[in-house]
This record gives C-alpha cells, structure tokens and sequence, in this order.
C-alpha cells in the first residue's frame, strides 16, 4: 500500500482487522460528484460538470465495486461519454497494473504502469490502497471518486442530458426502499463474502458465512413473489449492486472465500433472477469470466499455488449465451 505517496510492502487483501479478526474494508477517501451544471454534489467539491469526453474510469473486470460503475455507464448509454481503462486481472505485488493482457488496457493519460500510480498524481503523500473504479477528470487532471456507490448513482443521472437511455437506476418511489435495502445487502452479501474469506480467525469467519448464506436464503424467498426484479418489475440500483456479486459466486468466493454451504446454482429462484438480469441488454459485456477466474484466484495469500481452477462452467456458459 502507499504510505505518504510511497509504495511500501507486497499487496495484501487483509486491509484491517478488529481484534476478533473481523476483515475491516478501507474507507474510499475521493467523493466528489459529476453533476449536470458542475454544482457540488452530495459529498466532496462542485466543478465537475457532466461533458461528453471529459472523464475517464477506470476499473477491474474481476471487482464487482468496479463492476457497479461499468454497469450503470453500460445501461445509463455512456459508452462513447465516459471512455473506460481496464486493468489486468491478476493483484501484483504492487496491487492493480495496466497492460496489455486481453480484455486489459495500457494507461492511456499517463502510460503508468500501476494503479498506485494514479493515486499519486492525484495526491503525492496519498496513504492507503490503490483501489478501483476510478472516475478521473481529464480537464482538471484530479481524482473525481473513487467510490463505487457514488459512481453509480451519478452515473445514473449527472449526464442525462448527454445520454440517449432513459432508464432510472434510482426512480424516486423506489428510494426509500433501495436506501433501506443496500446496506443490508453490502454488509451481509456483497462484503460479506470478503468478511469470510479474509477472516483472521475462525469466529470472524463463522459469522460471516451464516451471514452470507442468511442473505441468500432471504433473497431467494423474497423472489419468490413473482416479481421480476427485487423491487418490482424495473431493474434498479439493487438489482446492479446484488447482481455483481451472484455472478461471481460460483467461480470465486464459493472456493476461494470459502462461502461453501451451497452455490447460488442451489438456489432455483435466485439462479433464474440472475440469468434475467444477466440477459438484460447491456449487463452481458460487462462481465468476463476469465478475468474474474484469473484475478480471484491470483490472490497469493489465498491461493499461494496460483492453480485456476477449471470449473464452473455453467456461470461462463451463461455469460456467453447473454452475449
């Protein structure tokens, strides 16, 4: 990690831990907002008015904090307003690098070679992780966001006037509900699984698996509604910030995190909700198995043999009949 602007040791997942051993993720600390007119957003600095070209995102196919962002710039029509940067797949001992591995990117503004170094243009004496999506400005040449939750919702609205979908991620009947919904989907399921496999000890885990698998046995009772999305019939924030994290289940965190009571193919309703939002235009190119297979599994302190294993292949399948 940087410490006062300096790379100092080997990258590792464990970022913090509290003293039962309780994985503890790092605070995104760059919260400003692109908004229509430049006007300050909820957090951060105003001037950064939404213009076509103007800013750049950076992710990894393998993260699904990323993965929220290049969704919502996938549905929100923000491919030729927002260009992209996607890291390789594997975390190096010097976290995120650009290359040219398939599916990866060379940077292109300042031909850095890791993600580190992005965070030091922004901030010399930056002291944490360099993590991603990135939402950089090309025009002030700063650091917008780092914060994957931001990222989405301003995607979802800041360049409306620029994009030709008319698709609402965050409709205003449904806010109260997807506020109320989101944390409880972060801290059992979409970080839930890192609180497992990052656990430091054995109670630190336990808690987190029966959470996780707590979180999957309410969602798949909740569909069973009928409905076709969690909050209805219109896909939403929700459905992006649940999605990223049922497609990579399977091929990752069931192995890897250790998360092995059963996979989301065990769970019938929950494995058609995730083929529906698979299939929903737009969703399908943004995933890449490979990657996420490739990067998971080079987590040296999880998987020192860097061995990828070669199954599931029902996930990858349905990745490439989405497409």
């Amino acid at each position: 990690m940087l410490i006062q602007g300096k790379w100092t040791s080997d990258w590792h997942p464990v970022q913090a831990k509290d003293k039962t051993g309780r994985f503890i993720r790092q605070t995104s600390e760059f919260r400003n907002w692109v908004t229509p007119d430049g006007a300050v957003g909820p957090t951060g600095i105003g001037g950064f008015k939404a213009e076509a070209g103007r800013y750049r995102l950076y992710v990894a196919l393998i993260c699904p904090w990323a993965s929220r962002a290049l969704i919502a710039r996938s549905l929100k029509g923000l491919d030729n307003i927002v260009p992209v940067t996607v890291v390789e797949p594997f975390l190096t001992d010097q976290g995120w690098q650009f290359g040219d591995y398939p599916g990866a990117d060379l940077d292109p503004l300042f031909n850095a070679r890791y993600m580190h170094q992005i965070y030091t243009r922004a901030a010399p004496d930056y002291s944490g992780r360099a993590t991603v999506p990135v939402l950089w400005d090309m025009k002030q040449n700063v650091m917008v966001n780092n914060e994957s939750a931001d990222i989405l919702r301003m995607f979802n609205s800041a360049f409306d006037g620029l994009a030709p979908e008319s698709i609402n991620l965050y409709p205003a009947h449904l806010a109260s509900e997807i506020d109320q919904l989101s944390p409880w989907l972060y801290h059992n399921l979409n970080n839930g699984v890192y609180k497992a496999g990052f656990a430091s000890s054995q109670a630190a885990y336990d808690e987190a698996v029966a959470n996780v698998f707590s979180a999957l046995d309410q969602l798949e009772e909740r569909l069973l509604d009928g409905h076709t999305f969690l909050l209805g019939d219109n896909l939403t924030e929700a459905d992006i910030r649940l999605f990223v994290t049922l497609i990579r289940f399977d091929a990752a965190y069931h192995g890897l995190f250790k998360t092995n009571l059963r996979r989301i193919t065990d769970y019938p309703i929950l494995q058609s909700y995730l083929t529906r939002v698979l299939n929903f235009p737009g969703i399908a190119k943004t995933v890449n198995m490979e990657h996420i297979k490739a990067g998971y599994y080079s987590i040296k302190a999880l998987n020192p043999s860097g061995i990828i294993p070669n199954g599931p292949d029902d996930i990858g399948q349905l990745v490439k009949d989405a497409q």
